[in-house]
């Protein structure tokens, strides 16, 4: 970075976590549109539907794998406005979509994918590698805001355009993706690169006054430099050596497991079956069309920005672990009850499923949602952290994906209830997961994480 002029920190925390507002909206524009292009396409495939929704997903998977590689040779922030320009013309070229294009849709969705995975494997290491460590938890969290304000501005998006001629709405609703990611791009343009980056490519003068932008002192600044230094150093020729074959083994066997698995983990416990296919649920549940059913998505919506600012709130004053298990356990109660009631009583009223899929949004919102992105960013080692935190992005997609592609085949073989409880059992394995192999990274820097995880 050349120019000298000081960048407001609240500016750097503020684009570098804007990256979120693309995967949040893209996560949440197909659900609006999709009850409307299966009427314009007349699409009653079960597969179909899943692979037009999950296609993103699925192209996420490799994007946050190449992203990863990439940045730690390019930068984050270099990566972040390549991810912004893919994104901007996929969007677009969805939006144009030919009638009955579904295999087009796919494709170009898939290649949209690319951009939104790689989004989510860089915005937690540059917002970790940005923030000190008594804040890390909270700006880390700011990434989790920008996801769900993403996810609830393409709701009320598709709400407000519903109401267009069908073959018109969900184009138009697809298409108005590529605004926020013009705004990434643009303001991409003035953020810094990571001070450990810098670092690790030997431009001291940078980190520090990159650095001087984010901490309060000269006394922090020059102590957190000489950490950097060091832990660069003593890992600059392990980097060399680092391979994918290599992040289970040795040192780094124990982090990287714990890091990966709450990622994938964070995905295959269901939650997007609810932001994906909300409508679909409602309208299997009541028999209404799934199209009348567009405000529960922006109910759901609310109730995520609200959790995410609840844990901005409340980040540092609890340690990570106990808030993943404590939703981890109310999100498979939130599950398994309405299976259980259901089968009590049969005749219960259908939309008892939909207040319990509030209450486990509620308490995924501050827990699982935002923590797994903080303690992945705090997670891994600088000399593998691109490669970890890449691996552990598209394991996270791999279930996102694969979520997307099978819920509306499973609910098509079976019942709803039946379905979430699947879910909820997996969200029983998630809190045991977490209780005996995911250490605590509360206010501690990321070079004690390290030491202490691979003693």
């Amino acid at each position: 970075m050349t120019n000298e002029k000081r960048i407001p920190s609240w500016f750097i925390y503020f684009f570098g976590s804007f990256g979120g507002i693309l995967f949040g909206y893209d996560i949440g524009v197909m659900t609006g549109a999709l009850p409307f292009l299966k009427i314009d396409w007349n699409i009653t495939n079960a597969s179909l539907t899943g692979w037009i929704t999950s296609a993103v997903m699925f192209g996420a998977i490799f994007g946050g794998a190449l992203a990863g590689q990439l940045s730690d040779k390019l930068g984050r922030r270099k990566m972040i406005l390549i991810s912004a320009v893919i994104f901007a013309i996929f969007s677009l070229l969805s939006g144009i979509a030919p009638n009955n294009g579904s295999i087009y849709l796919i494709i170009v969705r898939i290649f949209l994918g690319l951009a939104v995975g790689a989004a989510s494997a860089l915005v937690p290491p540059y917002m970790s590698e940005l923030a000190p460590a008594r804040l890390r938890g909270r700006l880390s969290g700011l990434n989790q805001t920008m996801i769900v304000s993403g996810m609830l501005i393409s709701y009320v998006m598709d709400f407000i355009l519903k109401d267009l001629p069908t073959a018109w709405g969900w184009r138009v609703m697809l298409t108005f993706a590529a605004v926020p990611a013009i705004i990434l791009f643009f303001g991409v343009l003035r953020l810094p690169e990571s001070p450990r980056f810098l670092v690790k490519h030997g431009d001291e003068e940078a980190a520090k006054r990159v650095l001087s932008y984010v901490r309060d002192s000269q006394g922090e600044i020059d102590s957190e430099l000489k950490d950097i230094k060091q832990t660069a150093s003593q890992e600059t020729v392990a980097s060399k050596s680092t391979r994918y074959s290599t992040l289970f083994t040795g040192k780094y066997r124990y982090l990287v497991i714990a890091g990966v698995g709450i990622a994938a983990f964070q995905q295959f416990q269901g939650a997007n079956a609810i932001f994906y296919y909300i409508p679909l649920i409602v309208e299997k549940a009541t028999g209404s069309a799934a199209s009348n059913a567009l405000l529960w998505p922006i109910i759901q919506g609310i109730i995520l920005v609200l959790g995410s600012l609840l844990y901005m709130a409340i980040a540092e004053k609890f340690k990570r672990r106990t808030l993943i298990m404590l939703g981890g356990s109310v999100m498979a109660l939130s599950f398994f009850l309405p299976a259980i009631i259901n089968k009590l009583d049969p005749n219960v009223n259908p939309m008892m499923i939909v207040v319990f899929l509030s209450i486990y949004v509620a308490f995924y919102s501050f827990t699982w949602a935002p923590l797994t992105w903080v303690i992945v960013g705090e997670m891994f080692p600088l000399a593998i952290r691109g490669k970890a935190a890449g691996l552990a992005s598209s394991c996270n997609w791999i279930g996102s994906w694969a979520v997307g592609l099978l819920f509306p085949i499973m609910t098509a073989a079976m019942s709803q209830e039946a379905v979430f409880a699947i879910f909820g059992a997996i969200c029983v394995l998630g809190v045991l997961f977490t209780r005996f192999f995911v250490p605590e990274t509360k206010g501690k820097s990321l070079e004690e994480i390290e030491s202490e995880g691979t003693r």
